[in-house]
């Protein structure tokens, strides 16, 4: 919906002139006051003009019985994680409230670089909700992993004045901004001044301090009600994450009261459309916290006023004159489902999301790994004592675990007597065919074997399994599909979902994708798979930046020491 002209809003606000669009009879909660007041909203083409007052417009719809509520803005996420494109993910989150998504396309950057950012710019310029873009700061995330593309500064500064950037996304390599690498430098010294979004997991103390003086001022990281608190006391305002892997939201919901709400935010980071389909996406998040015993003033704010203000969004967050027209409304504040949604004026239906223009993809054909063979999945070494990665479940942060698997003929196996299952990486960006094999416990598979090329941030193929032979034919049938997912056992395949778009995304709507998905999370438990969400899972085992084991195509890495096991 364009601007509409400036006389136009003013006559429209003060009624003397019939309003574009009113919603008629309901009940706005004044994020303000508190109050729920009973009040009819004018719109004026894509801006709030009038409220607290009665008006007639041009058209009207009737939402008695209703409450209005701001647009849900999510602080943090990636699209790529959704397993759809941006226009499915604008279908999928819209009616739901989302009105604003605030993205870093790491992962799609990682495999393709630059285009992979342009990509969801162009997008961005498309759908119905306000989808805004942080660029990708690690690209990729540290030194100890293959990527298919490098974003240095100079890549990045192009990008920073485009309509749709906010600023710099999550600087994920916290060891480097405290170690002051020069590449890091670079990136923070280019953003000074405008909005740097943080990720350190469980950094505390004068480390902390020293990480947010290099200018950051936001973190989704936080995972215990102290180091949440800490983080606000130093400045950093916190946003509560509830992903598909990382549930945080309980252990933090102690923070959303009145008083620290102006400072929390909420955010999603990795939701499929599986769990969205089944729960929800931030309308889950925000009856959860109310369930939970927040008050709901704080939880609103947190969705919608405070993450304005946190991200410099000061056009939305209130049903308030010249406030962008970012409005659901809801049955009540408890349950927050959603009857009528509105993005930038624009109701969120289905003959919206088919009049917006097309975004071609990119990144076909990114998976370029060589076949592998289950001789492949050996691991070698004389020593008796292995580094084992511990799962948390519902956590990205991981155990350091150390077990005695004596090697036979010159290879350490699976061990499912003690859930000690093989884990490798397989480099698929056709770079230098790195592979590097581990152990890990906590999914609880007996047998067979999953993959994914969803393996962050790096994206190579991820492989779990009890056996090599059906190891090695996830892998390969990862790269007969363009990427994906996959389950296999007894050399069938099981279930799979390709994901074409740079070996993330299909091309399939949201709903064919949760299809999919059910499938393979019936096919993942038929293994005995314990995990709810074993893709995702598997995915972060992969990603070293977060504590305190994790496994990429160069070998185990100790997080804590930032290096390579040797």
């Amino acid at each position: 919906m364009p601007k509409a002209p400036l006389g136009d809003r003013i006559d429209q606000g003060r009624g003397v002139a019939p309003a574009d669009l009113v919603l008629k009879g309901g009940r706005v909660f004044d994020l303000i006051t508190g109050d729920l007041v009973e009040s009819d909203v004018a719109i004026c083409g894509d801006t709030i003009v009038g409220v607290f007052g009665s008006y007639s417009g041009r058209r009207e719809i009737d939402v008695s019985g209703k409450m209005l509520v701001p647009g849900f803005i999510d602080t943090h996420l990636h699209v790529e994680s959704s397993l759809v494109t941006p226009h499915e993910f604008d279908r999928c989150v819209g009616p739901r409230g989302v009105t604003t998504a605030i993205c870093d396309p790491h992962e799609i950057a990682n495999v393709c670089g630059i285009p992979g950012i342009r990509f969801f710019l162009d997008s961005a310029a498309q759908l119905v909700m306000d989808l805004r873009v942080n660029l990708s700061s690690c690209v990729p995330s540290t030194h100890m992993e293959t990527t298919g593309a490098r974003l240095e500064a100079s890549d990045l500064v192009p990008l920073m004045d485009h309509p749709k950037v906010i600023g710099l996304a999550e600087f994920m390599n916290y060891p480097g901004v405290l170690h002051k690498d020069p590449g890091c430098m670079e990136k923070l010294e280019a953003f000074q001044g405008r909005h740097i979004d943080g990720h350190a997991p469980l950094l505390r103390g004068n480390d902390l301090n020293g990480y947010i003086s290099a200018g950051i001022r936001t973190e989704h990281e936080a995972t215990t009600y102290d180091e949440g608190l800490e983080k606000l006391r130093k400045g950093m305002r916190v946003l509560i994450r509830e992903g598909s892997v990382s549930k945080d939201l309980h252990a933090l919901v102690g923070l959303l009261t009145e008083r620290h709400a102006p400072y929390l935010c909420l955010c999603t980071d990795d939701r499929n459309p599986l769990d969205i389909g089944e729960h929800g996406h931030l309308d889950y998040m925000i009856r959860t916290a109310i369930g939970l015993g927040a008050p709901p003033l704080a939880v609103y704010r947190a969705a919608s006023l405070s993450a304005a203000e946190a991200f410099g969004l000061k056009d939305r967050g209130l049903i308030a004159p010249g406030k962008r027209a970012d409005i659901a409304v809801i049955d009540s504040l408890e349950s927050c489902n959603a009857a009528l949604v509105l993005a930038g004026g624009v109701v969120t239906n289905e003959v919206a999301y088919a009049a917006r223009g097309v975004t071609e993809p990119v990144a076909r054909h990114s998976v370029k790994a060589p076949t592998v063979s289950a001789r492949d999945f050996r691991t070698g070494g004389n020593r008796v004592e292995t580094p084992v990665i511990g799962i948390l479940p519902g956590k990205i942060i991981t155990e350091h675990l150390t077990y005695e698997i004596a090697p036979e003929d010159g290879d350490k196996r699976p061990d499912l007597a003690r859930d000690l299952v093989k884990i490798a990486v397989v480099e698929r960006h056709g770079v230098n065919g790195n592979r590097a094999t581990g152990f890990v416990k906590g999914f609880g598979l007996k047998r067979g074997a999953i993959g994914s090329t969803v393996c962050h941030d790096h994206h190579n193929i991820a492989v779990v399994g009890a056996n090599y032979d059906d190891m090695a034919l996830a892998a390969n049938r990862l790269g007969q599909i363009e990427g994906g997912l996959v389950v296999v056992e007894g050399g069938k395949v099981l279930a799979e979902l390709a994901l074409p778009v740079a070996g993330l995304m299909s091309l399939l709507s949201f709903e064919e994708v949760r299809e999919k998905l059910v499938a393979l999370r019936a096919a993942a438990k038929s293994l005995e798979v314990e995990l709810e969400e074993p893709f995702l899972q598997l995915a972060f085992l992969a990603l070293p930046v977060i504590p305190h084991l994790k496994i990429t195509d160069m070998g185990m890495v100790d997080v804590d020491r930032f290096e390579i096991i040797p």
